[in-house]
């Protein structure tokens, strides 16, 4: 069979080739129906563009890259998750990149990969989204670039984030509004914006609510369920122990849970758990976690669909979006 071309979904659907491409490109300027006419075409004729073709013919690559280092596998695969979302619907590829934040390498690295892949843009999550280093660079290389969850204030790139400090104070307070006062808390890794503003919703809550902050209290993690393995001996063998546990994240507050059943300890008759991110250990294990639904894939879809019309040359309007945090409640918290 010949092959299918632009030229000839254009002639099938008597369009023009123009057309065919602001549709291929999910531009605007094209009627609903005549968009929705196209479309039925690539279906019919099971077209399927060529990207090299495509990128040369608009001084693309159609590839969005994705910077990451992130203990959490959950977290990563829900910022593909909405990174896919975005780049299937306006036709693009999505590179996923690992790299380390701190070692001295991190500007080799990613200039190296600007100049072999070829990328379009970058999505930065945490903690590149808040490298100030980094940030400089792409503005400095007129990169395009959005971040995700980033505690920067910069109205001059695309930002889309939660309100972890809001939702911190939430969950403190349920804790509180329980009855617990000796609330115990294990914070995340420190080159995560999210960590501070989690500690800071915690705090809030104990002074909202007129409890001391007691930093004999606080354990240093790093998002990683043996940090939470670690960060829960300690603060099991305080005296008192605490009747309540907040964790800067599920897999952290999990690694409480099971030390705390090691220890006979019944959860949540004997101490309350409670994590943050909703990740799917949350829901899995038993009893469930009380915890924080941060929409990590809401965040990155967002951040990536308005890259990429920032690429095409659309005006994105509001570059910082800010989206709201949800309590979740389940059988890991209880009156004390």
């Amino acid at each position: 069979m010949k092959k299918v071309t632009i030229n000839s979904v254009a002639t099938y659907a008597g369009v023009s080739k123009k057309t065919v491409s602001r549709v291929l490109n999910n531009e605007p300027n094209v009627s609903p129906a005549t968009r929705e006419k196209v479309l039925k075409v690539f279906k019919e004729l099971d077209y399927t563009p060529n990207p090299i073709a495509r990128g040369l013919a608009r001084n693309r690559s159609f590839i969005i890259g994705c910077l990451y280092d992130n203990p959490s596998k959950s977290y990563i695969t829900r910022v593909q998750s909405g990174a896919l979302e975005a780049c299937h619907k306006h036709n693009y590829n999505l590179l996923i990149h690992p790299c380390e934040l701190r070692g001295g390498a991190l500007i080799a690295n990613i200039e190296n990969l600007l100049t072999t892949s070829r990328l379009d843009g970058l999505v930065l999550t945490p903690p590149f989204s808040d490298s100030v280093e980094l940030i400089e660079f792409l503005k400095r290389k007129n990169v395009n670039y959005a971040r995700v969850a980033s505690a920067i204030e910069d109205d001059e790139s695309i930002s889309v984030r939660s309100n972890d400090e809001q939702g911190a104070f939430e969950i403190t307070e349920h804790l509180i509004e329980l009855g617990h006062s000796n609330i115990a808390f294990i914070k995340g890794h420190p080159d995560h914006s999210a960590t501070e503003q989690r500690f800071s919703g915690y705090q809030r809550a104990l002074s909202t609510h007129n409890i001391a902050f007691n930093n004999a209290l606080v354990a240093e993690g790093n998002f990683s369920y043996h940090s939470g393995a670690d960060s829960a001996k300690a603060i099991l063998d305080i005296t008192p122990r605490p009747s309540a546990v907040f964790a800067s994240n599920d897999y952290m507050a999990a690694a409480v849970l099971k030390l705390a059943t090691q220890r006979h300890l019944k959860v949540p008759e004997d101490i309350s758990i409670a994590g943050f991110d909703n990740a799917p250990i949350a829901r899995h294990i038993w009893p469930g976690l009380t915890t924080i639904a941060q929409p990590v894939e809401e965040m990155t879809r967002q951040a990536v669909e308005l890259l990429i019309n920032q690429i095409g040359g659309a005006d994105v309007g509001v570059l910082q979006t800010t989206l709201e945090a949800k309590l979740i409640t389940r059988e890991s918290t209880a009156k004390p």
